[in-house]
């Protein structure tokens, strides 16, 4: 991992939540989008946003992986010469200033015979992780597999003579858990990379001239060998793209190459100079990978409209340090799983192995505790999106169409919980770890906030979960005399991740309509059957027209596409067709995107329906 300084960090504020006709809506930052598809749209691999969205799904339901640390660096753990080295365990190379030949002396003693990768993958399976990242080469240029481009191995050099990676592959399909690979771009053993930069390997000054040998003649064989002998992979995780030789079309020409190889792979932002403008969401307009990978921090707001994936350590070091004992504690680590899911992020949590081979106790104890709290609770994290609301006074929030996951951590002394939404968009409420499931009473307070009767006692002193239940029934929209029918946004039922309704500022719509898989519904009565026209009144910024839409109703499909309107509460009714309803009933009218070519939809007011006048 990286020892370096790190840039400084600015995040864009999230826009005020709302929850609106008993649907929870997920808040996507709208300026954020455009710009993320931007930097993708730097590879020269071409994908839609369905496509991108497909490659992507597995990753966004997991929620919870587990980071490897693990080479010779744990034979010294951390001391070298009888002197504890300050810094993390992986950086003694660097950090003790360890020559190249003195420093391989330590792949001798490298002989994990306790190393058992079943036990490996039930430890992060029963801690509910759905994938494992291990470090198939760190910075040190030590290779846990069977290389045939370097002698540098498990294989060649230490005597364990065992292909770690290969084993770990087997019982991650066994287990059903998805393996993947963290892989250092720079490498302080090789002599075409950064080990002449001898006594200081990470020395971001200096170039090495034979550089572009080493990505073409080893980096990418050894990717090949990675990719084709122990894959499918779910990740490829790059680190030490900071260097001065790696530069940002390098990146995009090895993001190319790794998915030339397997084109489902996912491979993170720092495949490129993009950690600075993925993590600390700046706008250089770095090409920046699947996904931002912000360490040892749980950013503020999240980073909304960018997938993203916070790793950190349990205690102070990455790859193992016999005296490294600062833990944190089984209920902080939950929580930050629920912090991080709740602002729409993955949680890679890191475990650095001795060099016998074993998961250190602490560790093992750590995930223990987290396993048993996800055994009741993990509907509340796979696959759900982040939290539509600014701030909770009590905890956290993670949802799911319909459904809410109200995470309690300051139980409420009263026995009521106040959330900041209305009654009436709450059908039911129960504690989720409950196997009755018993109802919770509900009510609102004289603020019009939902108030939720819960047990005196928390039943779950570090996270009880407390489940809403909301089905989106539409409003039916009667015909008015004259025979119109008038479709408002504030009427509408909105299905999906990140659309929403919006009023304030001149808007009075559907807007953050940032995913095209979102769509809207109303529900209306007809009694006056007639041939109607079909208007839609909508608004879009300069530069971000073009999406097509198709309106659906009674049997019969109308299609448009978004035209500039100069700004988001620039609205214009267009007319889009004529529909004939002949028999008096209940409808359903949708409109449904089918493309988003520059980051979002459109702001969308209304639909009309007025007879046409015979």
């Amino acid at each position: 991992m990286s020892n370096k300084t790190k840039p400084s960090q600015t995040y864009t504020p999230v826009h005020k939540y709302r929850i609106s006709q008993a649907i929870v809506f997920m808040v996507s930052s709208f300026l954020l989008i455009p710009f993320c598809a931007q930097t993708i749209a730097k590879s020269a691999l071409p994908e839609t946003a369905e496509q991108r969205d497909e490659r992507m799904q597995w990753w966004r339901e997991a929620r919870f992986g587990m980071f490897i640390h693990w080479g010779v660096y744990s034979v010294p753990a951390g001391t070298y010469k009888g002197k504890q080295i300050p810094g993390i365990g992986e950086w003694i190379m660097e950090n003790a200033n360890i020559p190249v030949a003195e420093y391989e002396q330590f792949a001798k003693p490298f002989n994990p015979v306790k190393f058992n990768a079943d036990q490996w993958v039930q430890i992060a399976g029963s801690a509910g992780m759905k994938y494992i990242v291990i470090t198939s080469k760190h910075h040190d240029g030590f290779c846990l597999w069977d290389s045939k481009v370097s002698k540098y191995d498990i294989m060649d050099t230490a005597p364990f003579k065992r292909d770690i990676l290969k084993e770990l592959s087997v019982a991650c399909k066994k287990h059903g858990i998805r393996l993947c690979f963290y892989h250092s771009i720079m490498d302080w053993h090789h002599p075409d990379a950064q080990a002449p930069f001898y006594p200081n390997y990470n020395d971001d000054s200096r170039t090495n001239p034979n550089f572009s040998r080493y990505v073409q003649n080893y980096l990418k064989p050894q990717l090949k060998e990675l990719i084709t002998n122990y894959g499918p992979l779910g990740v490829l995780w790059f680190d030490g793209e900071w260097i001065k030789d790696w530069t940002e079309q390098q990146g995009i020409d090895l993001y190319n190459y790794v998915r030339s190889l397997q084109p489902d792979i996912i491979i993170n932002n720092r495949v490129s100079k993009g950690r600075k403008s993925m993590q600390g969401m700046t706008k250089e307009g770095y090409f920046a990978g699947d996904f931002g990978t912000p360490e040892q921090e749980i950013p503020p707001m999240g980073l909304p409209g960018v997938d993203w994936e916070t790793c950190m350590t349990m205690n102070d070091t990455w790859g193992f340090k016999s005296y490294d004992d600062n833990w944190k504690s089984k209920e902080d680590l939950i929580r930050k799983l629920v912090d991080i899911a709740s602002k729409g992020g993955n949680f890679l949590l890191n475990v650095g192995p001795t060099s016998e081979g074993l998961i250190p106790e602490a560790s093992v104890e750590r995930l223990a505790a987290m396993g048993e709290w996800m055994a009741k609770n993990s509907e509340s994290i796979y696959g759900t999106t982040a939290s539509p609301f600014e701030k909770l006074p009590w905890g956290r929030c993670t949802a799911k169409p319909g459904k809410l996951y109200l995470h309690v951590f300051d139980w409420p002394k009263d026995g009521e919980l106040k959330v900041p939404m209305p009654r009436n968009d709450v059908q039911m409420a129960y504690l989720l770890a409950h196997k009755n499931r018993a109802e919770l009473l509900l009510d609102s307070d004289d603020s019009g906030n939902l108030v939720v009767t819960v047990p005196r006692k928390a039943p779950d002193v570090i996270d009880t979960v407390v489940l809403l239940e909301m089905e989106a029934e539409a409003i039916v929209i009667p015909q008015a005399e004259d025979g119109s029918i008038v479709l408002k946004a504030s009427d509408a039922v909105v299905r999906g991740t990140n659309a929403r309704y919006e009023s304030g500022g001149g808007k009075d719509n559907i807007g953050y309509w940032t995913n095209p898989d979102d769509y809207v519904i109303w529900r209306f009565k007809v009694n006056k059957t007639e041939t109607f026209n079909v208007a839609v009144t909508l608004a879009c910024a300069t530069g971000s027209g073009g999406s097509e839409y198709v309106l659906a109703v009674g049997g019969q499909e109308l299609a448009g596409t978004v035209k500039d309107t100069g700004d988001w509460t620039s609205f214009v009714t267009e007319k889009l067709g004529t529909v004939k309803i002949t028999k008096p009933g209940t409808y359903n009218l949708s409109l449904k995107p089918k493309s988003m070519p520059r980051g979002a939809v459109m702001n969308l007011k209304s639909v009309t329906l007025v007879p046409i006048k015979k």
